[in-house]
């Protein structure tokens, strides 16, 4: 693990909806520009009272986090994000895993997709977010 991975993964609670979250940066790999977050189930995820389903915004905040991780891998810290779109596949229970691949890493803005998967493998929505790579 290099030491950018290291310190993002130590850091990646800092903000604190990312500690009400719980996420976890699973892996990361500044070449590839890749990032693994992980976000454990809480019951106050659930979309309504009775329900089992992840509210949508949970999962939003999810792929914009991974996103943002796998640029700030490569870059060495945290990106604000442009813009964000989600497509939601079927609805999500329990844990689930983002996996963020950086497609286009410029002089200003990078590019990012991103895929949310739930403790079965399915996949549940999928991504891509626009950030700046102007950091500083």
């Amino acid at each position: 693990m290099s030491d950018v991975v290291a310190k993002l993964r130590a850091s990646i609670r800092t903000p604190p909806f990312h500690a009400w979250l719980g996420v976890e940066l699973v892996a990361g790999d500044a070449e590839a520009g890749t990032a693994t977050v992980r976000l454990p189930f809480k019951p106050d995820f659930k979309r309504s009272p009775g329900s089992s389903q992840i509210h949508g915004g949970v999962i939003a905040a999810l792929a914009d986090i991974a996103g943002d991780y796998a640029l700030a891998v490569s870059l060495g810290g945290g990106v604000p994000t442009i813009d964000l779109r989600i497509d939601y596949l079927r609805p999500a229970e329990g844990d689930l895993l983002a996996w963020a691949r950086t497609i286009k890493r410029g002089r200003t803005i990078g590019v990012v997709d991103v895929e949310i998967k739930d403790a079965a493998g399915r996949l549940i929505a999928i991504g891509r977010g626009a950030y700046s790579t102007t950091v500083g």
